[in-house]
């Protein structure tokens, strides 16, 4: 009842809020912008190409034989490098660098990067498409920015207007309705060394469950379960429950802990914003968690527009089961040569800090792509004002679903020339698993009280 009236309030002071689109501009998605609202036709020289629908299928992508659950052959393997950037080029290429990957050259001698043919494979089916344009010209943000309102299995913002609602069109953005995935995550030494943890979740997206509606969804846009574990502590040391909330002026989200030590569950009212992430060696914030999750209310969001940028995409080498993570897991960064950068069109967030809030971070700019809303990079100032963190999201188009998703995430951290990464997939029998069902029931304290049951 409480979020039912609040959208009600919500929506009687929409003059003081920002709807996304006007029913003029919501015609242009599909014309000559993409159904999400991307720029639908190529850069001027041609190097970004024009988007023609992206990759709608394993057949499409070439791939008839694929078996959901394997890891994903690429469509692009043949394609050859254009060109590597390393630190000598930086006077060349730094106005299509971010400011993270500057950074990244200038600091480590062997750091470089590869760069390919742009593809535009992001894709998303037809049903969110059309929810998305159905929905462009009657969604809000509500008053104070920490919820929308007016927008259910849809982009809610695909023309921008502010740098909250591309923040929120990450967070809303299409990633399947039900996912399993068993990746491995791994905090990098200055030496090179890493003692793997073994990561089971499993999410739930009912926002974009087919025949959802606002009631029924309870104000819980994401569900997610979380478990780890490494060899010397093969059961885990906690399994994790998250819900993230539509309207997240009500509570930035919730959050409980099972541990098995205990067999107890707890609430976990310290979840959120910057605590350190589970198993990150303190190299990742909660919030850091999908590249950027969680509330956004300690931020001033301002929005910078588009740049042409050299950005992680198609990254399918990266979760190549040929390749070992002893050989991808470098001292400083990953092997380089695994990884693939192409130029591509994204919008640019400057956040900072409010006045009388705290995070670890004082200001941070993202680099979301135009195509999928996904966040692909991240650059991490500290209260000095010096940039201290990078984050790499490297993005592959699950073409059975299909959605454009990280299969690989890193934190790294120029202090200390030591890293996170997460998501690994070379090592597993099986990637992410888009088949299986689940309901709410699924994701509630009461599931984890029963793990204590002897």
């Amino acid at each position: 009842m409480r979020i039912l009236l609040r959208i009600a309030a919500a929506m009687l002071l929409a003059p003081l809020a920002l709807a996304a689109a006007s029913p003029q501009e919501a015609a242009r998605l599909g014309s000559d912008l993409t159904p999400l609202g991307g720029e639908q036709a190529a850069n001027a020289d041609g190097s970004i190409p024009a988007w023609s629908g992206g990759i709608m299928s394993a057949t499409a992508a070439g791939f008839p034989g694929y078996k959901p659950g394997d890891h994903h052959p690429d469509p692009y393997a043949g394609d050859p490098p254009l060109f590597a950037i390393s630190a000598a080029d930086l006077p060349r290429y730094a106005a299509r660098l971010t400011a993270g990957h500057r950074a990244l050259l200038a600091a480590y001698p062997d750091y470089r990067m590869l760069v390919y043919p742009s593809h535009r494979s992001a894709a998303v089916p037809e049903r969110i498409a059309q929810n998305t344009r159905r929905g462009a010209a009657t969604t809000y943000l509500f008053v104070d920015g920490n919820g929308v309102t007016g927008a259910l299995g849809a982009i809610p913002f695909p023309l921008p207007k502010s740098g909250l609602e591309v923040m929120w069109n990450h967070l809303l953005r299409f990633r399947g309705v039900a996912v399993a995935r068993q990746v491995g995550q791994a905090a990098v030494t200055t030496g090179g060394t890493y003692s793997l943890v073994n990561v089971k979740e499993q999410f739930y997206f009912p926002y974009y469950l087919a025949g959802m509606s606002v009631a029924g969804l309870q104000n819980v846009y994401q569900y997610l379960r979380h478990e780890a574990s490494t060899a010397t502590h093969p059961v885990g040391a906690a399994v994790l429950l998250l819900q993230e909330l539509l309207d997240q002026s009500v509570e930035s989200r919730r959050a409980w802990i099972y541990t098995p030590a205990q067999r107890r569950v707890h609430r976990d009212l310290q979840s959120g914003f910057d605590n350190a992430a589970a198993d990150s060696d303190e190299l990742r914030t909660d919030d850091q968690s999908d590249m950027y999750s969680g509330s956004p209310q300690r931020y001033d969001w301002n929005l910078l527009g588009r740049q042409e940028l050299y950005v992680p995409y198609n990254s399918y080498r990266l979760q190549n089961e040929k390749i070992r993570y002893w050989d991808l897991l470098r001292a400083h960064h990953i092997n380089q040569e695994y990884a693939r950068y192409e130029l591509h069109r994204v919008w640019v967030v400057d956040a900072t800090l409010k006045p009388g809030e705290r995070h670890l971070y004082a200001r941070r700019t993202f680099y979301v792509d135009e195509d999928s809303w996904q966040i692909l990079a991240v650059d991490c100032y500290d209260a000095q004002g010096k940039l201290f963190r990078v984050q790499e999201g490297h993005v592959i188009n699950y073409y059975e679903v299909p959605t454009l998703w990280t299969d690989l995430e890193l934190v790294m951290d120029l202090n200390s020339g030591r890293y996170l990464a997460v998501g690994l997939q070379n090592e597993e029998s099986r990637s992410y698993d888009f088949n299986i069902k689940r309901t709410a029931d699924d994701f509630q304290p009461s599931v984890l009280e029963r793990l204590g049951v002897r």
